[in-house]
């Protein structure tokens, strides 16, 4: 079987697989207006779907990551579930999700083949929480949590966008939530986006600063797994929950990256902050083009960069995160 790797030598076993850019949060970081120009109703089919996701596993990939926009939006969401968990070589079936009617829904999403699931949860403070997002969900996130443990899910990771002046003191609150639950908590730097700029001078928070807390607390760094996300984990013995920190302005952030992007559109997204995706669409149309299809992704691998520039101000084609997800 052939393996994905680029001309740094670096493989990929996970896949984040965008199947929607509509988005029905407002947050602050993101959409502050809310959603208006999408592509959502062009966006790649069931069949489509299925197709990318067999490529990619017949090229080693294990891991696929459904996210948006805001994936549980479709109405055939449960459906992508089933096919992408169907699908030969594929091991881990993960969702990120801002939580949307989480406590109605994850049931189902759980019995349709997700085995991993991420939930955006930006602040644990009921006001500060819906002035970041624009909207009062938190209680029906958190109760989707604890339904999700009670059908069975091993853990749940939870992302939170470090915000300078809004959520930057919650540390302790959120240690005090994960002391006894399985959850990991990942606290992500903001990063600069086109849409985004001036809010990003107004409010970026180096993780370092948190990182230190950490340290300082007894919390030790943990090994990253093969095909993990960017997350450095860290684990205390008193804690059954962990703290990941994901810093995409640190030094050699890229340097083992292990993730290859695909928007809603059918485009392959060599890196989240790349000034352009390189269309697969034309080689979805049909089962007997996997072969062009996998010769397509390989070729467009060697396109890669090393790094992104976001410390040099460019953040590509990305105007805001809900376009591939994060």
């Amino acid at each position: 079987m052939t393996t994905l790797q680029d001309l740094q030598g670096r493989t990929f076993p996970y896949l984040r697989l965008s199947v929607t850019d509509l988005c029905n949060f407002r947050c602050q970081y993101c959409l502050p207006d809310g959603c208006k120009d999408t592509s959502h109703r062009t966006a790649i089919n069931l069949d489509e779907i299925r197709r990318i996701a067999t490529a990619f596993a017949s090229l080693g990939t294990n891991k696929i990551r459904i996210s948006g926009g805001e994936p549980t939006l479709r109405t055939d969401f449960v459906d992508i579930l089933k096919t992408i968990r169907d699908v030969p070589g594929i091991k881990t079936v993960a969702v990120t999700t801002n939580g949307y009617k989480m406590d109605q829904r994850v049931e189902s999403w759980i019995d349709a083949g997700m085995t991993h699931l991420n939930v955006s949860i930006d602040s644990l403070e009921p006001a500060m929480f819906e002035r970041i997002t624009g909207h009062n969900r938190l209680d029906e996130i958190l109760r989707g949590i604890d339904i999700a443990f009670a059908k069975g899910l091993p853990r749940v990771k939870v992302n939170s966008v470090l915000l300078k002046g809004m959520n930057d003191k919650e540390l302790d609150r959120y240690l005090d939530w994960i002391k006894d639950k399985p959850i990991t908590v990942r606290m992500i730097e903001l990063m600069e986006t086109g849409d985004a700029d001036t809010f990003f001078q107004n409010h970026h928070l180096s993780g370092q600063i948190i990182q230190k807390q950490l340290l300082e607390r007894g919390w030790i760094k943990s090994l990253r797994l093969e095909n993990a996300g960017p997350a450095h984990e860290f684990c205390h013995p008193d804690y059954q929950g962990r703290i990941g920190l994901i810093m995409p302005y640190s030094k050699d952030f890229c340097a083992d990256c292990n993730r290859l992007r695909v928007n809603s559109q059918g485009e392959l997204q060599l890196c989240l902050f790349a000034e352009h995706g390189h269309s697969l669409r034309h080689l979805l149309q049909s089962d007997d083009q996997q072969e062009l299809l996998n010769q397509r992704i390989c070729e467009l691998l060697n396109l890669k960069e090393d790094k992104h520039f976001l410390d040099q101000g460019m953040t590509g084609s990305t105007r805001n995160l809900s376009i591939i997800g994060g």
